[in-house]
């Protein structure tokens, strides 16, 4: 066993779907590494996620008070664990002094931050310009610690667990329901954390009124309590939608997932939780480059991405995607299609 990376701690302290992108590493460093420790440092709020992960011993879960960071009790924390390695995939000023602070031995992250001195072993990749995907941005980190990352594209496997007792609520929910066993099921879940631009709230609803109405299918609506008035602007004119916003938790929501054969999305978490449970994806992405599908995507064979039928040149930033409305150009009766395609091949295949 290499004696430099026996007790390796893996930072991701962000987004949901920036914690999903981060979860094959764990599996890959596990085979590298048979006996190695491999902790996770995230926040509270996705650590369902990582509930049973096969290749993680320990979710250490970073202290905040009121949003805040509580920076010397993280420090006590981390110091506690003996870690040896980090591999800090979402640097931040705060983030990268404690860990410095913690006298970890390798701690690998960014090389163009200007706290990047924090870090003793550099990459020097810039995500901003999304020339990558997020994954591969991950998986070129693994090389500092003497892990092939062509080799390493080739295993990944996210292995989110699906809590029993999840499925079980999940079900009971769905049997209070206008809920068929048998017909397909579609999520779509309208909301976003506001990172990138979204379709624009009209589409999403002739998007759903559309399968509601000609699809023999379930249509279930999902988002967070704060998501409740999109979502109910998009469901209260369909009595066929079962809308279940504010009423899962992440786990729940992971179970839910895992029952639908095709969920549809802006770029958010979930859509990233159904590209890693196999699912298949309708994402809906503007331009920009750093938050492109060509970054963001998730990261799966049975997806269909639809951008703004624009030309911007590679010239394209947030506020010129607003003041065009370009999300608005994507065209509904196209998604539509290609629904009712994956749904008749879908059918094709089981029978």
């Amino acid at each position: 066993m290499n004696k430099d990376f026996q007790n390796i701690l893996i930072v991701r302290t962000d987004r949901i779907g920036d914690v999903v992108l981060s979860l094959p590493l764990a599996t890959i460093i596990k085979h590298k590494y048979p006996n190695a420790n491999i902790s996770f440092l995230l926040k509270n709020y996705t650590r369902d996620l990582l509930y049973n992960h096969p290749a993680v011993d320990k979710v250490l879960i970073l202290e905040e008070k009121n949003g805040k960071v509580i920076f010397w009790k993280n420090i006590k924390k981390i110091k506690a664990e003996n870690l040896d390695t980090c591999l800090i995939l979402y640097p931040t000023f705060k983030i990268s002094l404690m860990l410095f602070l913690s006298k970890i031995k390798n701690r690998i992250g960014t090389g163009y931050r200007w706290y990047s001195l924090f870090f003793n072993k550099k990459i020097y990749e810039h995500r901003k310009y999304g020339e990558k995907h997020e994954l591969e941005y991950n998986l070129n980190m693994l090389e500092k610690i003497a892990i092939d990352p062509e080799k390493a594209r080739a295993n990944v496997s996210f292995d989110i667990q699906i809590d029993k007792n999840s499925k079980q609520k999940v079900e009971s929910i769905l049997k209070r329901v206008s809920y068929k066993e048998s017909s397909p099921t579609i999520i779509i879940h309208p909301g976003s954390g506001g990172s990138a631009i979204d379709l624009p709230i009209l589409k999403m609803k002739l998007l759903t009124e559309r399968l509601a109405h000609e699809l023999n299918i379930n249509l279930i609506i999902t988002g967070s309590k704060n998501e409740i008035n999109i979502c109910n602007e998009i469901s209260n004119s369909n009595k066929e939608v079962i809308n279940l916003t504010g009423e899962l938790n992440l786990r729940e929501l992971i179970a839910l997932i895992d029952k639908a054969d095709i969920l549809v999305a802006n770029s958010t978490g979930p859509i990233h939780i159904a590209g890693a449970l196999n699912k298949f994806v309708i994402g809906f992405y503007p331009l920009i480059p750093s938050c492109s599908p060509t970054r963001w995507a998730p990261f799966t064979n049975r997806k269909r991405i639809f951008t703004p039928d624009l030309d911007c040149k590679g010239n394209c930033t947030r506020e010129k995607c607003e003041a065009l409305d370009c999300m608005n150009s994507i065209d509904i009766n196209d998604v539509f299609n290609e629904i009712e395609k994956i749904l008749k091949s879908k059918n094709n295949l089981e029978n």
